[in-house]
C-alpha cells in the first residue's frame, strides 16, 4: 500500500521541530559594507558535536519529478545538516519526527525560492530532492571520524505530491 503526503509550502513555525529556515525575509538585523548589505545574522542551529568540525561543500543532485516515491529516509545523529541553493528553485524537503528510533509519519514541504534549511542533529529527513533548477546546493555539515548516516527504509513507500 502506498500512502499519499502532500507537500505544503515551507514556513518557520511549521518546520521548527525539525530544524531552520534559512532565508532572508523581513528586515535585516545588521546593516554592513558601508550600507549597502543587509545581514540576516545568526540563522540556524549548527551543531556538529564534540569529535566534529564545520565543513562547506557543493552538492550536485539531479532533478526529481513529481509525484515522488518516498521510499527511504536518513539522519545524522552527530550533527546538523543545512542545505542553501546555489539557484532561486524550489526543492522538496521531507521530514519525520522520531517514534523510539524510528520516523514517524514524514512530512513534506516545498521551498520558496530562496529558501534554505538546516536540520537539527537526529532530524530523520528525506535526500537532497530539487525539482527544478540546476541541483547546486550549498551544503554546511560536519566533518569528522565517527559515522554520522543512518538510513531506514519504509515496509511501504509514500507518493509525495504538490497540491
Amino acid at each position: 500500500m502506498t500512502l499519499t503526503l502532500t507537500a505544503e509550502p515551507l514556513t518557520a513555525a511549521a518546520f521548527a521541530p525539525f530544524g531552520d529556515v534559512l532565508e532572508a525575509s523581513g528586515d535585516p538585523d545588521k546593516i554592513i559594507n558601508q550600507g549597502l548589505c543587509g545581514r540576516f545574522h545568526d540563522r540556524a542551529r549548527m551543531d556538529f558535536g564534540p569529535d566534529g568540525r564545520a565543513g562547506i561543500s557543493v552538492f550536485r543532485a539531479e532533478l526529481r519529478t513529481l509525484p515522488l516515491t518516498l521510499d527511504m529516509v536518513e539522519r545524522h545523529p552527530e550533527g546538523s545538516q543545512a542545505f542553501l541553493p546555489l539557484d532561486r528553485e524550489p526543492f522538496l524537503v521531507i521530514v519525520a519526527e522520531d517514534a523510539g528510533g524510528k520516523p514517524g509519519t514524514p512530512r513534506a514541504f516545498v521551498t520558496a525560492p530562496g529558501q534554505g534549511v538546516n536540520y537539527m542533529r537526529n532530524t530523520w529527513h528525506g535526500v537532497l530532492t530539487p525539482v527544478a533548477g540546476n541541483g547546486l546546493f550549498a551544503v554546511v555539515d560536519r566533518i569528522g571520524d565517527t559515522p554520522n548516516l543512518e538510513e531506514l527504509w519504509f515496509d511501504s513507500p509514500y507518493r509525495v505530491t504538490l497540491p
